[in-house]
């Protein structure tokens, strides 16, 4: 299938992978690319527009990130945001200059022309602003579209090119009309059918596994997390009974996790799963281990080991399947020529552009670290000559959602919480030991059941019980106890990458502590992390 393509110009922006998300949302496929990609190329591909992303730097500066000048001659709409107008609108001829007062936060817009982007919208609307750089003199060849109070050329229109630039963020929500200017660009001014399809990319992805595979046999890594069982799912659509699936029991799994896994793969989906147990052997190796990453390190060797020694058992395996998404291929930097026009690469840094300036963001335009180890099974293709399959690494994770209620998986696992790749070992603080794996699963089952009976699930996007290294004094039955903590995280996100911490009603905080506490032998105090992200993470550790 030919699909249309929005192509997505990155230059560091903080919101790249958020444009992305709302263009496809829109039902048109969009890619990220990184910003230097050749003209030429572009032209390659079924494209209908260009969208130049924001960045940390300032146009005007050495070394700041350019676009090949050629995509302005591709005769495809080109849309700029904020860094990303100013570049085009600097390529064609306008001047850039720090403003004289910088916008951060919302901003009211007055729309001067409804004639296309605008169209059907208000005179007036609020925005979203984060820049210290603007237009300082348009030229004749632009036309202003829209103003604010200390931005002149909010928006813009170039007379002859078809560039348009908004000095603000249609991809975020704090822009409420935000989607219907992407909709006007996407439909209006770029002509896209939508035609971005779950349906269509299910289908097309069946018939490229059946033609990479063959008659070979793929071995699939299952966690009974969202990605790893809907890469079950699409292989067994795809190839049936060629797909071996293998779940490593590391002892560090949820309460009847190992059970609800094999019920719903084995009895269900008839899918032939082998279970590896692995748990003496990862307890073995961390044991009296604290640090963190060191625990990393530990169950990323064993998992390996693990699976290796199931994998030799199964005979014409020739490929191991992987539940990478579009963020870890963009994350890693792994993304190359084949899939993408060009990896994202970085510029030098700067702290005088836009975006991440002043907000408290860190500004930087490296990529960000290879995923992780133990997550998409590490070196296991290189040692054991597999070839790769990804069927998922092109969408993000609510669309592998969608995918996995398409294919017909259970919703307790399609809208299952994010599970870390060690699992348990790094929400218990401190020493890993069985007794302490024991507290922490009971207290995670409670939690998980009662926000479910709250009917609070689907709301929060994450929620965790921690155990902590320390002990506090209680009164328990009229005796003094010196006993554990627990320690509860919930948060609600879009994207994980920021997080607010979910509201839960009081009582069923109050319900989820009290049954903690009554039912787990060993706890007298629960406590609830009332953190964003950032400044901390989600988890613990």
């Amino acid at each position: 299938m030919t699909r249309e393509l929005i192509a997505i110009l990155d230059f560091g922006s903080q919101y790249g992978q958020l444009i992305a998300r709302r263009v496809r949302e829109l039902n048109v496929y969009s890619r990220i690319c990184a910003a230097h990609t050749p003209a030429d190329e572009l032209a390659q591909m079924p494209l209908k527009g260009i969208i130049l992303s924001g960045g940390p730097a300032s146009v005007y500066q050495p070394g700041a990130p350019r676009c090949d000048e050629q995509i302005f001659d591709l005769d495809v709409p080109i849309l700029g945001i904020c860094y990303g107008m100013q570049l085009g609108c600097q390529i064609l001829g306008a001047e850039i200059a720090p403003a004289q007062n910088r916008e951060y936060g919302r901003a009211s817009l007055n729309v001067i022309d409804k004639s296309d982007l605008f169209a059907h919208l208000s005179d007036e609307m609020l925005v979203w602003a984060s820049h210290g750089d603007q237009v300082g003199k348009l030229g004749d060849d632009f036309a202003k579209i829209a103003q604010t109070k200390t931005c002149p050329y909010a928006a813009v229109r170039h007379k002859t090119k078809r560039f348009f630039g908004v000095q603000f963020h249609p991809e975020v929500s704090h822009t409420p009309k935000g989607r219907e200017i992407l909709k006007n660009f996407l439909y209006d001014i770029c002509g896209c059918a939508g035609d971005w399809k779950m349906s269509d990319f299910v289908a097309e992805t069946v018939a490229n596994i059946r033609k990479q595979v063959g008659d070979a046999k793929v071995i699939c890594g299952l966690s009974g997390g969202v990605d790893s069982s809907v890469v079950a799912a699409l292989l067994h659509e795809a190839v049936g009974d060629q797909l071996v699936c293998i779940l490593v029991d590391n002892g560090l799994l949820r309460k009847n996790e190992r059970e609800s896994i094999v019920s719903t793969f084995r009895d269900h989906f008839h899918i032939d799963l082998r279970v590896v147990d692995w748990s003496k052997q990862f307890l073995a190796h961390l044991a009296g281990v604290t640090d963190p990453q060191q625990k990393r390190r530990i169950i990323g060797a064993e998992f390996i080991e693990a699976f290796k020694s199931e994998a030799k058992k199964i005979a014409n395996a020739r490929f191991l399947a992987q539940g990478t998404l579009y963020p870890d291929v963009i994350e890693s930097g792994s993304m190359s020529r084949a899939s993408l026009p060009a990896c994202v690469e970085g510029v030098p840094p700067s702290n005088r552009g836009q975006d991440a300036r002043d907000t408290g963001a860190p500004v930087t335009y490296a990529k960000a670290a290879n995923i992780k180890l133990h997550h998409n099974v590490g070196g296991l293709p290189a040692e054991l000559g597999f070839e790769l399959v990804e069927p998922l690494r092109d969408l993000f994770k609510d669309e592998v959602r969608v995918v996995g209620e398409y294919l017909g998986l259970p919703e307790d696992i399609v809208w299952r919480h994010p599970f870390p790749g060690p699992g348990l070992a790094v929400r218990i603080v401190g020493e890993i030991t069985p007794q302490r794996l024991e507290v922490l699963r009971a207290a995670d089952e409670i939690l998980i059941d009662e926000i479910k009976a709250a009917g609070l699930y689907r709301r929060i996007s994450q929620a965790l019980a921690i155990l902590l290294p320390v002990s506090t004094v209680g009164v328990m039955g009229d005796e003094r106890s010196y006993e554990s903590v627990i320690a509860l995280r919930a948060v609600e996100t879009t994207d994980f990458m920021t997080a607010d911490f979910s509201h839960i009603p009081y009582e069923v905080l109050s319900l989820i502590s009290s049954r903690i506490i009554n039912e787990i032998r060993g706890v007298n105090r629960v406590v609830y992390d009332i953190s964003s992200k950032p400044p901390a993470t989600i988890e613990w550790e």
